[in-house]
C-alpha cells in the first residue's frame, strides 16, 4: 500500500509543526500571588527534515524506484522563572539535577584516572 504526499501536503505538515514552537510555549501564563508575579520560561528546540526519491539506474537488477520521507521533532524544557515583585524583576534558573549528577560522576572518573596514572608512574621508578 503506497501513500504519496504532494509537496503542498508536506509543507502544510511542516507549517503545523513549526506553529507549535511559538512564544506562548516559551513563556507560560503569569501567576500572581501575594504581590509576586511568576512568569515561567522554557527553552524550545524544534527541527525537521524531509527526503525524496526517484528511480534506480536502468542497468540495475531492479530498475524501478520510489521514495519519500520526513520527520519533525520538538523538545521543551524548563529554563526558570522571572519573579516580579514591587517593580523589580529577578531571574531564578531551573536547576537540572541530572546534569549536576552527571558532571560529578565525570569529575570523579577523571580524578580516578589521574590518581591511577600517578600511582603507575610511581611504581615504575
Amino acid at each position: 500500500m503506497s501513500s504519496k504526499m504532494s509537496a503542498s501536503e508536506i509543507l502544510e505538515r511542516i507549517r503545523t509543526g513549526t506553529e507549535a514552537a511559538t512564544v506562548s510555549r516559551v513563556f507560560g501564563e503569569p501567576i500572581e500571588r501575594d504581590g509576586v508575579t511568576v512568569v515561567p520560561v522554557a527553552t524550545i528546540k524544534a527541527g525537521g527534515g524531509a527526503g525524496g526519491g526517484s528511480g534506480a539506474p536502468v542497468n540495475s537488477d531492479n530498475p524501478q524506484g520510489e521514495g519519500v520521507g520526513g520527520g519533525f521533532g520538538f523538545e521543551a524544557r524548563p529554563a526558570g522563572v522571572f519573579l516580579i515583585r514591587d517593580g523589580d524583576v529577578c531571574w531564578r534558573p531551573a536547576v537540572d539535577v541530572n546534569k549536576i549528577v552527571v558532571g560529578g560522576q565525570l569529575a570523579l572518573v577523571a580524578g580516578f584516572l589521574v590518581i591511577r596514572s600517578i600511582v603507575r608512574r610511581r611504581r615504575r621508578r
